[in-house]
């Protein structure tokens, strides 16, 4: 049975690492889709509707299916080890999977909405929306690899921190850019 769980390992962790990229990169290209809903013409016609093309083929070929099969090799892992559901870290670490779940669901209705020329974010929005995946990975990593309640506390002050971090940087950036005119 242990070395099945391994394979099984390596498969999750596979295709985690590729959600995340999908995610990563189909967000970048929600703000990329929105800046150029701000361009004159030819340029918006062409640039949304490769946007649209590439955002589409990014989530139904790698997010969705890496996800997918991410959720399964997890699930795979709790079958051969029923007892995790009992560890504490790991009711920690499904939630956070829920959440990261939600966000991408919440992503697929941006790329729909976008789809249809719906501008409900700023391009700042989004990229605060970006950092949400980033926040809820490194939430998965430390609950995984920390386990202990005294880590979690120093992990929920190390991600509250990490958050502000990012979300300043955001705002900074935002800053640069309107000086600069990027």
């Amino acid at each position: 049975m242990e070395a099945y769980y391994r394979y099984i390992l390596a498969v999750h962790i596979i295709f985690v690492v590729s959600w995340m990229a999908g995610l990563f990169y189909g967000v970048r290209l929600f703000i990329y889709h929105t800046e150029a809903n701000q361009k004159d013409e030819p340029e918006r016609s062409i640039l949304l509707k490769e946007y649209t093309k590439i955002t589409a083929r990014l989530w139904s070929i790698i997010a969705t299916p890496a996800m997918i099969l991410a959720v399964a090799a997890g699930l795979t892992m709790i079958y051969i080890v029923p007892g995790w559901l009992y560890q504490p870290w790991m009711h920690v670490k499904l939630g956070f999977v829920a959440l990261l779940l939600i966000y991408h669901f919440t992503c697929q209705r941006i790329m729909k909405q976008l789809r249809k020329g719906i501008f409900k974010r700023s391009s700042t929005q989004l990229r605060l929306w970006n950092e949400v995946a980033t926040v809820l990975l490194v939430a998965i990593v430390f609950t995984v690899i920390l386990k202990s309640a005294i880590d979690w506390l120093y992990g929920l002050i190390g991600l509250i921190i990490f958050s502000a971090v990012i979300m300043l940087a955001v705002k900074l950036y935002k800053n640069y850019r309107e000086k600069n005119n990027l």
